[in-house]
């Protein structure tokens, strides 16, 4: 009898190894473009990466330092201008109604009427709405003349304003255009007044203020203008900015290269009582001249009492007196000594809201409106 086969077992059959070639597709050439773009940016790298190395050294530094912002440049005397009466001195007879429709929003109407000296009467309807990013104000007088004003917050930093008046024939139309931006411990604006696209022509300023310090602030203020393509003119001004160690006090100096300096102090006595100082020098070839003022403000719980004296032999009192929170009362007076003549001034102011007011309750604060 045959003896059986011998058959291998499954575990010693050895699979048969299999190779996988993956063939990649040819890589195309980079465009010639891209190329010499790449090779001009490297070549300007060892030039472009200090300067960016500097910048980005000094933004560290000043975010170290923690300075303030020192403020707009167009509001650096801004306190000093709330002390003084020349803003808020007025002659004859004048009337405000105000009709608050909306608290916030802010949305109210205005009738003004002034009654001058020489007997000519004058009226003025304004309408205001705004809220925390938006401003709009629009006026119409008597006479024609439309004015209006649009101010538009886009960041907590960067507010665009829009300033015109159309006069009818024979008047004095412009619009003038402006941003403003408020940085970390700097401010800039930019604006331009009656710019024409066509010939470039109108007055263009622009200025920068820079906080050094806690306490001390330095800008520039550059002026260009054309008022026709034959004719153009530029200038170079600096401001100084100096506070007190508890805001107690302000110093600040302005110069024009014109010849004309100004130099401005604000001091807070008491809760209720501040000062400022006013002095302005001219100094030109055909002129040369000096004027100072001084000024107090006593505010009260319902009054506000502002003072003046300038070099001039001016005397300037004005007085508001509200005895309640929808009427006030404001008397305003001037004497110069020197030429012997004196003006007067007296007003009332009427606000009326579309809900009851209480006496006795305070006011509703109204929005932050960019101004």
């Amino acid at each position: 009898m045959a003896s059986p086969v011998n058959q291998a077992s499954p575990a010693a059959v050895q699979p048969v190894p299999q190779v996988v070639v993956t063939v990649a597709p040819p890589t195309a050439p980079a465009p010639q473009f891209e190329r010499t773009l790449a090779s001009y940016f490297s070549t300007l790298d060892p030039i472009v990466r200090p300067v960016s190395d500097v910048f980005s050294t000094l933004s560290d530094v000043r975010k170290s330092l923690a300075l303030p912002n020192p403020g707009a440049v167009e509001k650096l005397q801004n306190e000093v201008k709330l002390v003084q009466t020349t803003n808020f001195m007025f002659e004859g007879a004048r009337a405000d109604l105000t009709k608050a429709l909306n608290m916030n929003p802010v949305f109210q109407v205005t009738h003004a009427f002034t009654l001058s000296p020489e007997g000519k009467n004058a009226y003025n309807f304004g309408a205001v709405l705004g809220d925390e990013t938006k401003f709009w104000q629009a006026g119409l007088d008597d006479l024609g003349n439309v004015t209006m004003r649009v101010n538009q917050r886009w960041t907590p930093s960067q507010i665009s304003k829009v300033q015109a008046q159309l006069a009818p024939a024979g008047g004095q139309s412009f619009v003038q255009l402006e941003h403003d931006y408020q940085g970390r411990d700097f401010s800039a604006n930019i604006k331009a007044l009656n710019p024409s696209p066509i010939n470039f022509t109108g007055i263009y300023v622009g200025n920068y203020l820079q906080s050094l310090t806690s306490r001390f602030a330095v800008g520039a203020e550059a002026v260009y203008q054309r008022p026709s393509p034959e004719i153009e003119e530029a200038a170079l001004g600096y401001v100084a900015k100096l506070v007190g160690e508890k805001n107690d006090w302000i110093a600040t100096a302005q110069w024009q290269p014109q010849g004309v300096a100004q130099l401005t102090y604000w001091q807070k006595l008491s809760e209720q009582v501040d000062v400022a100082g006013d002095l302005q020098v001219i100094s030109v070839p055909q002129r040369r001249d000096a004027q100072a003022s001084f000024a107090a403000r006593y505010a009260f719980r319902m009054a506000t009492l502002r003072a003046q004296i300038d070099s001039l032999g001016k005397l300037t009192s004005v007085y508001e007196a509200r005895f309640s929170p929808a009427f006030a009362f404001t008397f305003a007076g001037e004497i110069d000594h020197l030429q012997g003549t004196s003006k007067f001034g007296l007003g009332v102011s009427i606000e009326s809201a579309s809900e009851n007011i209480d006496p006795m309750a305070p006011p509703a604060a109204p929005p932050s409106v960019p101004l």
